[in-house]
């Protein structure tokens, strides 16, 4: 793919993104988290995406836990302002079988230099196209970030959310799984 390509996709993706995040961010704060009836995460297990060392990393790794998959990018204000709740979230709830996966659709150096400038103590994957079309498969009609993903121990899907997504709505959901 050339760079063409890329730049017109970041584009793309960027301004459907800020469009679908500024919609959602206007949302009442106090909303409950949009709650599907379980649905099989098989697609998302079966996506590999590499890590910030260039690692491919599968997300069937982490079945069996409770994970918050969330679609990013370093130029998405919901993004980058949810992402700091979920660090403190990721702590309070790790030994009990919590895990953020970050999937970022950007750049990998702004994707590093963000993640060393807020700690993110999970996993970050690099999306590329990739995750694009992931995030619709998941239900993403919009293609708008931040897109976040629920899923339980037994591998459904049960909430996801489109915008950004606060500490005060999403703890509730995870305590639930716990």
């Amino acid at each position: 793919m050339n760079k063409k390509t890329i730049a017109a996709l970041f584009i793309s993706v960027a301004v459907v993104a800020v469009a679908g995040g500024y919609f959602f961010s206007q949302q009442e704060s106090g909303e409950a988290i949009q709650h599907s009836r379980p649905i099989s995460a098989d697609a998302l297990f079966k996506a590999s995406f590499d890590d910030m060392e260039g690692k491919p990393q599968a997300l069937a790794q982490w079945r069996g836990k409770v994970m918050v998959v969330n679609f990013w990018a370093t130029w998405c204000p919901p993004c980058r302002a949810e992402m700091p709740e979920f660090v403190k979230l990721q702590t309070k709830y790790k030994t009990n079988g919590l895990v953020f996966v970050g999937i970022a659709i950007d750049q990998k150096d702004k994707v590093i230099a963000f993640a060393d400038e807020i700690g993110v103590n999970y996993p970050v994957l690099l999306g590329e196209l990739g995750a694009v079309e992931l995030t619709r498969n998941l239900g993403n009609r919009l293609g708008g970030l931040p897109y976040t993903v629920i899923v339980d121990r037994s591998g459904h899907i049960v909430a996801t959310e489109m915008g950004e997504l606060s500490k005060a709505r999403l703890e509730p959901v995870i305590k639930s799984l716990l």
